[in-house]
């Protein structure tokens, strides 16, 4: 077989710990699943059965510099944790899915707000106010041996040095067992895919030049700088 180009570098995230390196498949996201946040949102803090988005994988950006996108005077940051997937498969239960688990990080999705709120208006997808490049920068993966299952913990997202985000794990309105059981009645969960479970309250907007710290309890940090375009 002969590609008719040079085929891009796949995505891959560091393994804590380790040499290793994590290939990402797919990079599936989470609306909504902190109820201060749906309520700063405009919407209903219910469990009515998750939404979800996606970004491409090569999404994924490891910093410690992150390009600030183009098109957007309303760039904005949401600390999350992620999963990340080492088997796949259609989990039969809440225990299966946790089986699937690898390990967890520490990601941020970037969202364009003002693209997504003219998205929102219009009955439009929100592809390029979530799935633009360098949108989801992630921390190393620390392996389910030495993380266990995070089911509470801080969560927590400062830019330059004020506090911004701050929430609890078990704040979550649906567990990553359960988000897992019902992505995979939509897609075929596979090894590599990484999971980002969402938000707490407090998004705002970033700008050029901002650094960012994010931590989560149990699991990690990440630290980027908001760059140029």
């Amino acid at each position: 077989m002969t590609f008719t180009f040079t085929p891009p570098r796949r995505a891959t995230v560091p393994v804590a710990g380790s040499e290793a390196v994590f290939p990402v498949h797919r990079v599936y996201c989470v609306g909504r699943n902190y109820a201060d946040h749906a309520l700063e949102m405009g919407g209903e803090p219910d469990r009515e059965p998750p939404f979800f988005f996606s970004k491409p994988a090569d999404a994924v950006t490891l910093g410690p510099v992150v390009r600030f996108p183009p098109m957007t005077d309303n760039l904005h940051h949401e600390v999350e944790l992620v999963v990340a997937l080492g088997a796949g498969g259609t989990p039969a239960g809440e225990a299966a899915a946790g089986a699937m688990i690898f390990g967890y990080a520490v990601g941020v999705d970037l969202t364009r707000r003002d693209l997504q709120a003219a998205a929102k208006k219009q009955g439009r997808p929100w592809d390029v106010a979530k799935g633009f490049d360098y949108s989801a920068p992630v921390s190393s993966i620390l392996p389910v041996g030495e993380s266990k299952h995070p089911n509470g913990g801080l969560i927590r997202l400062a830019v330059n040095g004020e506090e911004k985000q701050r929430g609890d794990l078990s704040q979550m309105i649906w567990s990553v067992p359960e988000i897992l059981v019902e992505l995979s009645r939509y897609f075929e969960l596979q090894a590599g895919d990484l999971i980002f479970t969402g938000t707490p309250a407090g998004v705002s907007a970033l700008r050029h030049g901002d650094r960012v710290t994010c931590t989560i309890e149990g699991v990690g940090e990440l630290n980027f700088t908001m760059g140029s375009e």
